[in-house]
């Protein structure tokens, strides 16, 4: 698997993981409404008594109100999720809102996402490396892979209209492979939805959304190809001289007992992973795998580069494209995780 993040000049700009498609979140029942009246004035003159109206008139009406509730040609979803660890206090997160003529297409889920997915560039006294993150709060906190800002000495993030920030670690977490991170001075972004990667099944249709070789904004689209993955990789202590080898291969990782794209090194950590065909190269580490309603299901976290895995990153090789082998950490674990991110999480130091 290779790692999103390759080395780059400068900067700029979101689960099994990859399991089926989420449905959405349940609408409330429309209000209950109260009798209907009829005119007030009839053609006698006088004002008619007021009375219930029965059977079909009264379906009509309420079917005729429930529509223009719905209606306007936007459908928001809003996903939620209860933090056990803060004692089962309810946060919402929300804000991908996908057009209900492009619903279920690639275009609508781009269209919507893509403005809660960042580039991330990261330096450190190595070099820098350039990788993608998803905006969870209008604050601008951002979930990415650890890997992603490992060893940093300074982040800056570009948002997709552009815009730079500087961006502090609030936690991490080595062993998940995930990091949050927070934006200096943000505030009204548009955030990501998180759906449910539990529901995932093999054969969904996914979109990946990230910033491969720096290519900001960049959308792919594929399938879910398996779930629950048994993906290494290594750990913070080696990614500092992992990122420096991202451009000539990509991020070192481990499956069924072989070592791909390089030597993961003797600190390792295993997680579950989405598998996924949606091109992923490197860069797109940290962004976002999709579902066809536009919510969240994974953070994609690694590729497999073919040539890389003969050669353990031959520069003569050059940074490889994706062959349809692509790894994401399901949104769940991202969800569960959260709250100790945001504590620090098990790896704190920048």
């Amino acid at each position: 698997m290779t790692d999103y993040n390759r080395p780059s000049g400068d900067e700029g700009s979101g689960q099994h993981q990859h399991s089926g498609w989420s449905t959405g979140p349940a609408y409330p029942p429309p209000p209950a409404y109260g009798p209907i009246l009829p005119p007030a004035h009839h053609g006698h003159g006088g004002a008619a008594p007021a009375r219930r109206a029965k059977g079909p008139l009264a379906l009509l009406a309420a079917v005729a109100i429930a529509a223009a509730v719905v209606g306007g040609g936007t459908a928001t979803l809003v996903g939620q999720y209860t933090d056990s660890a803060t004692g089962g206090s309810s946060t919402t997160i929300s804000g991908t809102t996908v057009s209900q003529s492009s619903s279920g297409t690639v275009a609508g889920v781009a269209q919507a996402v893509s403005p809660s997915i960042v580039e991330i560039n990261a330096a450190s006294s190595g070099g820098q490396s350039t990788g993608s993150g998803v905006i969870i709060t209008s604050d601008g906190q951002i979930i990415t892979n650890n890997h992603v800002i490992a060893g940093a000495s300074s982040i800056k993030v570009q948002l997709s209209s552009g815009k730079t920030y500087d961006a502090q670690v609030l936690g991490t977490d080595a062993d998940k492979d995930l990091a949050l991170v927070k934006l200096d001075g943000a505030s009204g972004l548009k955030t990501a939805t998180l759906g449910d990667s539990d529901q995932v099944r093999v054969g969904d249709q996914a979109v990946a959304i990230g910033s491969p070789e720096g290519l900001t904004g960049t959308v792919t689209s594929g399938i879910i190809s398996a779930l629950d993955r048994d993906v290494t990789v290594a750990k913070e202590q080696d990614q500092g001289q992992q990122q420096q080898q991202q451009g000539d291969g990509g991020w070192p990782f481990e499956f069924g007992g072989r070592q791909f794209n390089g030597d993961t090194g003797s600190s390792k950590t295993t997680y579950k992973a989405l598998q996924t065909d949606a091109s992923l190269n490197p860069g797109n580490s940290g962004g976002a795998l999709i579902n066809m309603n536009g919510q969240i299901i994974g953070i994609n976290s690694a590729m497999y580069a073919p040539s890389s895995a003969t050669s353990g990153g031959d520069s003569g090789a050059g940074s490889v494209g994706s062959v349809g082998l692509g790894f994401a950490i399901p949104v769940n674990t991202v969800k569960a995780d959260l709250s100790a991110l945001r504590s620090g999480g098990t790896n704190s130091a920048v």
